[in-house]
């Protein structure tokens, strides 16, 4: 008599993990895919960012589908970059695996010791003095990537510094700063100068988004996102009326962004 046979002691995820990284090493295998054996951790750059910001759309969208999809595709990105040093002898699949398992372990001592941490913020600052004890000698702005948005390279850069204790004691103090570089802004008479003190308003600004928890790179997304609706309404309304949108006097013009706005938030 035929009996069942026992549970896989490998949970089903893991062994669907598995076969991705089978599917993956095969595409880059001998008998694999021309075009996924040619690329370089270089020629995949492009496709990780895209993968990044097409990620942070579905998750604006709130779109629980769409972030599956997302995720799955910014994970392929990391599994082809594995198995691009894993065909160049650089390093293998496991080794990323157990690196960020190691530090996972290594920065949660409340989680896998005996440490204790109440909050959030007592994670977040135990964390950074874990990071700083690793490597004791290594400046503390050191490994903030080059190539981050340039919004978010200030607010992490920053966000360094004031863990540091360089920082205004309150927010009076970067605001007061902002009035100021708008002011010195103003009186630019060069081009080098008005490039120059527009950066100094941005790292201000950039500091005040870290300072009140604003992620600044999420903020201006948003505005930019209300804009856009906002702008695509008012073309509708202007197709309406007469002249067309670029022959109207700026009165005009704000009469119908007014009419926008109080169309978004269902007024009209």
């Amino acid at each position: 008599m035929a009996t069942d046979p026992e549970p896989s002691p490998i949970p089903d995820d893991l062994r669907q993990f598995e076969a991705l990284e089978a599917i993956i090493r095969r595409l880059h295998g001998p008998e694999g895919c021309p075009w996924d054996r040619e690329q370089t951790h270089e020629s995949l750059r492009p496709h990780l960012l895209e993968e990044a910001y097409e990620l942070l759309e579905a998750i604006d969208a709130g779109e629980a589908d769409a972030i599956a999809e997302e995720l799955g595709d910014v994970l392929l990105q990391v599994l082809m970059h594995a198995a691009v040093a894993e065909r160049l002898g650089e390093f293998e699949f496991g080794d990323v695996y157990s690196r960020i398992a190691a530090k996972l372990v290594a920065r949660h001592p409340h989680v896998f010791a005996d440490a204790t941490a109440e909050t959030a913020e007592d994670v977040r600052e135990s964390w950074e003095v874990l990071k700083q004890k690793e490597r004791p000698d290594k400046p503390r702005l050191e490994g903030v990537p080059a190539t981050l948005p340039a919004l978010a390279e200030s607010q992490t850069i920053q966000g360094r510094a004031r863990r540091a204790g360089f920082d205004w004691p309150d927010i009076h103090g970067p605001l007061e700063k902002l009035s100021e570089e708008i002011a010195e802004l103003a009186l630019a008479e060069t081009e080098k100068d008005r490039e120059e003190e527009f950066g100094d308003v941005l790292f201000v600004i950039a500091h005040i988004a870290a300072t009140m928890g604003v992620d600044g790179e999420q903020a201006l997304r948003r505005a930019n996102g209300k804009f856009r609706r906002r702008f695509g309404l008012v073309e509708r309304l202007a197709a309406q009326e007469s002249p067309d949108l670029n022959e109207m006097d700026m009165d005009t013009r704000d009469e119908l962004w007014e009419r926008a706005k109080a169309s978004e938030r269902g007024e009209l």
